[in-house]
């Protein structure tokens, strides 16, 4: 679905900031209003008529020091402000394949245009993990997705906010393979798919980050 004239001067408001902060992660009122540098109370009237409109919705408990503190999230709808690169007509031109040349045949299909995709935008042989985390994320931006870069235990994960192509995971997981064959191609590293499908898709991609540029290519 294209954005609408009327959801581009959303997202370039204030209001539409916080949306894309909420498209992120959850945030409370406190976070909102430290990365936007506004009061409590302009975050809290920008969340009312977000809530109203239905494109924001209030989440879980936080701890707080005095007392617990409510985290706001996008909802679906809020998620639709956001540009699709698909519709039902690849769902069903998926669902075409499949039936008559089978998951395997499909996934396999998918993983090769993955690689054509991904082959253009290699970063050069000398650069760094980190660029090729940048190419990689920047790649997934221009494609409609907005991702970043997360550490955790000493794994690398590249993340999406939301999933650009929810509509079709839903019913062909293998989409995730192509995406995630792709970033293999930027990075030049084993790429793992871990992406949450359902009803808040959320992309997800662990980087094999020990990986050197020469066993991963062999």
């Amino acid at each position: 679905m294209n954005v609408s004239r009327w959801a581009r001067r959303l997202l370039e408001s204030t209001r539409g900031k916080v949306i894309r902060l909420l498209r992120e992660e959850p945030r409370t009122v406190a976070e909102l209003a430290e990365a936007l540098s506004l009061t409590d109370n302009a975050v809290r009237a920008h969340l009312a008529t977000l809530e109203r409109d239905g494109l924001a919705r209030q989440g879980g408990e936080r701890p707080g020091f005095r007392k617990p503190h409510f985290s706001y999230e996008l909802t679906s709808e809020g998620e639709e402000l956001f540009p699709k690169a698909y519709g039902p007509l690849l769902d069903r031109i998926l669902a075409q394949l499949k039936e008559r040349f089978g998951p395997e045949e499909l996934e396999a299909t998918l993983r090769e245009v993955g690689h054509r995709m991904g082959e253009p935008h290699r970063a050069p042989v000398s650069s760094s993990l980190e660029e090729r985390l940048e190419q990689a994320v920047g790649l997934l931006a221009s494609l409609g997705g907005q991702a970043r870069i997360e550490r955790d235990n000493g794994k690398v994960f590249i993340r999406g906010a939301g999933c650009p192509l929810s509509e079709v995971t839903v019913n062909h997981a293998e989409v995730c393979q192509l995406v995630e064959t792709l970033l293999a191609e930027v990075i030049d590293v084993p790429v793992r798919e871990c992406c949450q499908r359902g009803p808040s898709p959320h992309c997800c991609f662990e980087v094999e980050a020990t990986a050197s540029r020469e066993k991963a290519s062999r």
